[in-house]
């Protein structure tokens, strides 16, 4: 009987299973009955402020279980999200009608439209770098930087109707202006939309003068200042040959009557950089050998800080290299002049030089007269000895034309005042080697006059040339050698004479009349 049972059981239990699946799944579908189609559509819209244009969407309504979204810009995306989702997109500045298909768990549908207005805030504290590009004065390297900016538009000044050139968040563009001037920068900073702010720069395009100067640019402005009777420019190479074989060289016209200091300033765009090199070397055709040229660097503002170095022409109507040794100099100075004489100390006679390829080289010292300093006797052939007439002073070292009584030496100095000099002319003798005035303080020279009675004046100078002693002193025989003594005793404390001035019958208002005199043997007076 209990087997039986079992059996039935077993036979009723998956009828009666099936049975109530289909009664529980009546029973959960009934409420599909009752779900109505979406409605109260709504769209929550968020924008972000940092002028990316991007737009968060959160569509909602009831009965609504997804949402396929159509942007309304134009974009083929059609996200469907599900309730409670939100989608974002990029939009540029506009109005955009965005259109939502809502749809219920029996895909009922609903559509909802609304409208959204993006826009852009300008953007804020716009900054232009504008830097110059190494070894190239004519480019400019440019960035910028903006708040709430997406990029730039740059207008560099230098075409008419200029189509502006993009400039992204973080680049840097180099742009190269096609000649020296001036130019308006323009940069715009974009928002995305029609918000934008810009700033206007100037830019100075120049060739600034530096070394070394061969006057071969075409677009430097060789500018010469010229003073004293001199007259520069920069004309075609007139001979062409030898060590100077340049397209383009530098006049120097030194006028008749011209001072004999007469020069021409060369101005330089940035001050001389001697970390590397202490010295200068110059190309120098003159019409005649012997002829002084003096070189000075001079400080921008301050003509009392300077230094200079002569060297003398050795050929005629021929290029030559002359070297300037500036190695003893206070090179801790700033200078930024580079001042050129020709034919210094003497007056002009209408005569034309030239001059090219200046440039720094570095010498290892004895700067101007390689070691000179007193005793000076004139007879050392390894000295450099720098002698300087002036004002209508013939001066030079040559052999003793009168080797007797006390001077039989080889060489000494000649100067002769030439007719019609002024009553100052002399001759300047430069020292490596300050005066040691720590013993005594007087000066012994060696004179030959033809005239007796006649005031010899001895000027000492430093560096600069404010700051000097003087003295008179009579010759007392004519046509024969005698020794004169200048005492500046309680005169030069404190005080580096490095120059040796020398006037022959300094009288006031008297022109010179072709005299010619000598000295020798330049010494303290123990």
């Amino acid at each position: 009987m209990k087997l039986k049972n079992i059996g039935f059981w077993l036979l009723i239990l998956p009828i009666m299973l099936v049975f109530q699946g289909c009664e529980e799944e009546e029973r959960d579908t009934d409420f599909l009955d009752n779900i109505q189609p979406p409605s109260n559509i709504a769209i929550q819209v968020t924008m972000t402020q940092d002028n990316s244009g991007t737009v968060t969407l959160v569509p909602s309504g009831d009965n609504a279980s997804s949402f396929v979204i159509d942007f309304g810009d134009g974009s083929p995306d059609r996200p469907e999200i599900l309730a409670g989702e939100s989608v974002s997109h990029v939009y540029s500045a506009g109005t955009f009608t965005v259109s939502v298909l809502a749809r219920n768990l029996l895909g009922d549908t609903t559509e909802y439209s609304q409208n959204i207005t993006v826009s852009f805030l300008p953007p804020q504290n716009l900054e232009v770098t504008v830097d110059p590009v190494a070894g190239d004065n004519f480019s400019r390297a440019i960035s910028a930087t903006a708040d709430l900016a997406i990029g730039f538009e740059v207008y560099f000044g230098d075409v008419p109707n200029e189509q502006p050139t993009p400039l992204m968040i973080g680049e840097t563009i180099i742009h190269t202006y096609p000649d020296i001037g001036t130019y308006e920068l323009r940069v715009v900073a974009l928002s995305g939309g029609d918000a934008t702010i810009e700033v206007t720069q100037t830019i100075e395009i120049d060739d600034p003068l530096i070394l070394p100067i061969d006057f071969e640019s075409p677009t430097t402005e060789y500018v010469f200042l010229d003073f004293g009777g001199a007259a520069t420019q920069v004309i075609d190479n007139p001979d062409p040959s030898g060590i100077n074989t340049s397209s383009r060289v530098a006049e120097f016209f030194k006028e008749t009557g011209a001072q004999t200091f007469a020069g021409t300033v060369i101005e330089l765009g940035d001050p001389i950089d001697f970390s590397s090199n202490n010295s200068f070397k110059m190309d120098v055709w003159s019409p005649e050998a012997g002829s002084t040229v003096l070189l000075k660097i001079e400080n921008a503002s301050d003509p009392n800080i300077f230094a200079e170095v002569i060297a003398n022409t050795t050929t005629a109507n021929a290029w030559e290299e002359l070297e300037f040794d500036f190695s003893d100099a206070d090179l801790t100075q700033e200078y930024a002049k580079i001042v050129v004489f020709i034919d210094f100390g003497n007056e002009g006679t209408g005569t034309t030089y030239y001059f090219d390829n200046i440039e720094q080289i570095n010498l290892g010292g004895g700067g101007g007269g390689g070691g000179v300093a007193l005793p000076v006797d004139f007879e050392d052939p390894n000295l450099n000895y720098v002698i300087i007439g002036f004002e209508g002073a013939d001066s030079a070292i040559e052999a003793n034309p009168d080797p007797s009584g006390i001077n039989t030496s080889g060489n000494v100095v000649r100067t002769t005042k030439g007719v019609g000099a002024q009553f100052f002319a002399g001759t300047i003798v430069e020292l490596d080697e300050p005066i040691d005035f720590s013993g005594v303080e007087r000066i012994a020279i060696k004179t030959w006059s033809p005239k007796a009675n006649i005031p010899v004046r001895l000027k000492l100078e430093t560096s600069d040339p404010n700051q000097f002693v003087e003295l008179d002193v009579n010759t007392t025989v004519t046509d024969q050698w005698e020794e004169l003594v200048w005492d500046f005793s309680g005169q030069t404390a404190g005080l580096d004479f490095i120059k040796v001035i020398i006037f022959f019958e300094f009288v006031d208002g008297l022109p010179g009349d072709g005299s010619t005199y000598y000295f020798d043997d330049i010494q303290l007076d123990d």
